[in-house]
């Protein structure tokens, strides 16, 4: 996805360096691991559980059309918008239990995907701060990264969590 990505021109990085496949820096891959790494280690750190989890089909349907709609909006009409109602009305309901030290708390599914993605928005800032990377509105000087960015990690983060949900089950809540 980096390497087409920046093909089209949605962002770009620093020409020059020794690792890089096209022109993008091979730290790119780290960071989209270290999402899934995040989700893997706060899923065993806290114990989740969730109650009314969507299922698996549905969830791996619409993480498909998250992952497709990256490629295809450069050519046909953006659906991300309609994927985040699709996101609310699959997990809007959903609860996600979390144990933090003999306490069980809970939090709706939909909110915790929006903080997760409003801080990795966050870092997004200031990484192109500190020129890790520029989107096009960012190549005169730096400015904020646009809000339709933390709508795009939202959405990935999606396809992160979908993944994560085929190695380990969301399990019910503990009686």
């Amino acid at each position: 996805m980096e390497l087409f990505k920046t093909s089209v021109g949605s962002w770009s990085y620093e020409p020059g360096g020794v690792l890089h496949l096209g022109a993008v820096p091979l730290y790119s891959g780290f960071m989209y691991a270290a999402v899934g790494s995040y989700m893997v280690r706060v899923m065993r750190l806290f114990d989740l559980r969730f109650d009314r989890y969507p299922p698996l089909w549905a969830s791996a349907l619409v993480a498909a059309g998250i992952y497709v709609n990256f490629f295809t909006h450069h050519y046909v009409l953006d659906a991300r918008y309609v994927l985040v109602a699709a996101v609310v009305l699959l997990w809007g309901r959903c609860m996600m239990h979390f144990r933090v030290h003999r306490h069980v708390l809970r939090m709706p599914v939909v909110v915790a995907f929006g903080l997760v993605a409003f801080f990795i928005w966050i870092a997004e800032n200031v990484a192109t701060a500190a020129g890790a990377w520029f989107y096009p509105s960012q190549l005169d000087g730096w400015e904020l990264v646009p809000l339709t960015k933390f709508v795009s990690w939202f959405l990935l983060m999606i396809v992160s969590v979908v993944l994560v949900t085929f190695v380990y089950r969301p399990r019910p809540p503990e009686a």
